[in-house]
C-alpha cells in the first residue's frame, strides 16, 4: 500500500478519534485536555493553509462527513448562520463559557479535562443536529475554531495557499456547489487569476472531480 493510501484510510478513519476521545474521557476526566489540539492546531495551519485543518484532519469534520451525511436531510444551510455577526456571537459566547468553567476549575487538572470534554460533547451534540436537519458540515459555518481560522487565513491568502482555480471553459452547472460540504461557489471564480480565495474553504477538494468538463483545479496562485 503507498503512502498516499494509507494517508488517506487513516483519514478516513479520523471520525474514531473523536468517538473514542467521548467515551474514554468519561472515565478519565483528564483526557478532555487532549482538545486543545484540535483548538490550537485549525488556528496554527490557516496561517500556511487556510482552512486546510477542517477539511483533513480535523475529527469532528470527519464525523460529519462520514457518519451524519448517511442521514442528513442536505438542505441550505441557513444564512443568519453565516452572517460575520452571529459568528461573532457565537464565538464570543462559547468561549465566555469556556473561559469561567476553566476559572472555576483551575488547579484541578481533572476538572479542566472535564471543562473541555464538556464543550466538546455540547458542540458536537449541536453539529449532529444541524448536521441531520440542514447539511453535515452547517455547524462548521460558524465554528469559533473555523471562524478563527477564516479570520487569520486572509494574511498570507493571496501568495501562499493553493487554491481552487476556475477555468474559462466553466458552465457554471453549479455542480461543484453541490458538492461543496461548506455550500461555497467555486464557479463564481471562473476565470480568476488568484482563483477561489473564499477563506471558509476547507481544501477538500470534492468539488475538482463532480465539473462534468474539468474546469477545476487545486493550484498554488502565481502571481
Amino acid at each position: 500500500m503507498s503512502k498516499a493510501c494509507c494517508r488517506e484510510n487513516i483519514i478516513k478513519m479520523l471520525y474514531l478519534i473523536l468517538l473514542i476521545y467521548i467515551v474514554a474521557a468519561i472515565f478519565y476526566p483528564i483526557l478532555g485536555i487532549i482538545a486543545i489540539v484540535c483548538m490550537i492546531a485549525p488556528i496554527a495551519m490557516s496561517l500556511f493553509k487556510g482552512r486546510y485543518w477542517c477539511g483533513h484532519y480535523c475529527p469532528r469534520g470527519s464525523y460529519y462527513d462520514k457518519l451524519i451525511s448517511k442521514i442528513s436531510r442536505n438542505k441550505e444551510i441557513p444564512h443568519f448562520i453565516r452572517n460575520r455577526y452571529f459568528r461573532a456571537f457565537a464565538l464570543f459566547f462559547i468561549f465566555a463559557m469556556f473561559g469561567i468553567q476553566i476559572y472555576f476549575a483551575w488547579n484541578d487538572w481533572s476538572a479542566i479535562g472535564r471543562v473541555f470534554w464538556n464543550i466538546i460533547v455540547i458542540t458536537t451534540v449541536v453539529g449532529t443536529i444541524l448536521g441531520i436537519i440542514y447539511s453535515p458540515r452547517a455547524w462548521c459555518t460558524f465554528c469559533p475554531m473555523g471562524t478563527l481560522s477564516s479570520m487569520v487565513t486572509p494574511r498570507k491568502h493571496k501568495t501562499s495557499f493553493k487554491n481552487i482555480h476556475v477555468a474559462e471553459n466553466c458552465v457554471s452547472c453549479k455542480l461543484c456547489t453541490k458538492a461543496c460540504p461548506m455550500q461555497l461557489n467555486p464557479y463564481k471564480s471562473k476565470g480568476t487569476q488568484n482563483g477561489m480565495l473564499d477563506s471558509d474553504c476547507i481544501k477538500c477538494g470534492k468539488c475538482i472531480p463532480k465539473c462534468p468538463k474539468g474546469s477545476l483545479t487545486m493550484e498554488k496562485i502565481n502571481v
